[in-house]
């Protein structure tokens, strides 16, 4: 399978990245293990996850996805053979967050225990902290980098213009984010598209895209308000079953209809040739959503097929 490259770093990732959020939360140990191991043995390599993974569970206080990354990493035996992402400055019980040296120092050691790694392959900032100076913040990620905890950096959800100063910084000798984790999806493309997307391929940031599935609604399976009840996704889809949201899954069926393919496919096999992405994320709770998934690496839509979606989700 042919590799890309992520950003300006040696970090090389095939063209689909596995979510990790669905471990300890929608999928057991167990599963967890079973969809990791068929991810691997179908030729892929990249999985991200946070150190916030699922704090939005009753009862979870977070790290429970790198937990069970980390246990299978210790059956397994396979460390070297996966590159791993995972992010830090999210809200962390009990008061945990944000991304000022002391707590990167931190958080770092408690996700490297979890995950009983030595090495992050990529670390991301989870989201933007006005209150800490990029500086601190890079400088931080410098050390780390150094020390050989950390092999590469990443930003996510950051603004155009807060991305562009640390880019700026990295040009008088701090750390360069080498990549962008960004909403982005059939659905969800004018944040991305508008500012971000220039701004990644002029300077040379890779993309891996979240909710790359609008939280499963791209894939098909949530049509009507009676598909969502009693799944934890319902929140995060009621807002895309609008007439928009129709007239896209429709596109999305036609199209894998003449692919000899699936929505989710599509969804993702769209995503991925859009400037500045080298990754979509998704997650798979079930061996049938992750064959999709795989599929969706190999699946090359013609230009009436790209234009089609284009007009549907316009």
């Amino acid at each position: 399978m042919e590799k890309r490259r992520l950003g300006q770093s040696d970090i090389h990732t095939a063209p689909l990245c596995l979510g990790g959020n669905v471990f300890g939360w929608t999928l057991d140990e167990a599963g967890s293990f079973r969809i990791l191991d068929e991810f691997v043995a179908a030729g892929f390599d990249f999985i991200d996850t946070a150190d916030v993974y699922s704090t939005w569970v009753p009862g979870h206080v977070g790290g429970e996805s790198e937990t069970i990354i980390g246990k299978w990493f210790r059956q397994r035996a396979n460390r070297s053979k996966v590159i791993l992402a995972t992010k830090v400055g999210w809200q962390m019980p009990p008061d945990g967050s944000g991304l000022s040296r002391a707590y990167i120092m931190r958080a770092v050691e408690d996700s490297l225990r979890r995950l009983q790694t030595d090495y992050i392959d990529l670390y991301q900032s989870h989201v933007d902290d006005a209150d800490t100076s990029l500086e601190e913040t890079l400088g931080a990620f410098g050390d780390l980098i150094r020390q050989g905890k950390v092999r590469a950096i990443g930003a996510s959800n950051y603004s155009a213009a807060r991305l562009t100063q640390a880019l700026d910084l990295a040009q008088r000798g701090l750390p360069r984010y080498d990549s962008l984790q960004p909403l982005y999806n059939l659905y969800d493309r004018s944040g991305y598209e508008s500012e971000l997307a220039p701004l990644c391929v002029q300077r040379g940031v890779g993309a891996i895209t979240y909710f790359s599935l609008a939280s499963g609604f791209l894939s098909g399976k949530y049509r009507s308000q009676q598909d969502l009840a009693g799944r934890a996704r319902a929140p995060r889809v009621e807002k895309y079953l609008n007439p928009r949201g129709m007239n896209i899954l429709r596109a999305l069926d036609e199209v894998a209809a003449a692919h000899a393919s699936t929505p989710a496919s599509v969804a993702l096999a769209w995503l991925r040739d859009r400037p500045g992405v080298v990754a979509p994320i998704a997650s798979a709770t079930s061996s049938a959503q992750l064959a999709a998934l795989v599929a969706a690496a190999n699946l090359k839509l013609d230009a009436a097929s790209i234009n089609k979606l284009k007009e549907a989700s316009s």
